[in-house]
């Protein structure tokens, strides 16, 4: 199995653990308990460390966990957007690699989208119906 495959199991796994009520609740006692501890140690400057080190490594790794994971459901949702784009009938296949159009080209579509909506509503007004 390949560092990659590997990597992408395991980030799955950690991202869904993260998500559960088990890791908030691990993680709000951790917060609990540096807290009681706080006058054991006179709240002194390690104790203050101690804390901030911490939840400065886990956001740190968690930042490219999450952005991991939300890649590969963003990639996974696409490919099934364009499969359906592509399987209906009278689909503008045009609309199929959007997200690598720069913002004005992607302006000017959905304004042509709008208008379209806008169209559909009066039409819809009149008749009962979406589609033409």
């Amino acid at each position: 199995m390949s560092m990659k495959t590997r990597f992408n199991a395991m980030a799955k796994k950690a991202a869904y653990a993260a998500g559960t009520p088990w890791a908030f609740g691990t993680a709000a006692l951790a917060v609990v308990l540096w807290g009681c501890s706080g006058p054991v140690f006179g709240f002194n400057d390690t104790w203050q460390l101690v804390i901030n080190t911490s939840t400065t490594i886990i956001t740190f790794l968690m930042v490219f966990l999450i952005q991991h994971t939300q890649n590969a459901d963003t990639a996974a949702m696409q490919i099934k957007i364009d499969e359906l784009i592509n399987a209906t009938r009278g689909a503008n296949n045009a609309l199929l690699d959007l997200e690598e159009l720069d913002e004005q080209a992607l302006e000017e579509l959905r304004k042509k989208y709008e208008e379209l909506a806008r169209e559909a509503r009066d039409r819809m007004g009149r008749t009962r119906s979406d589609t033409t």
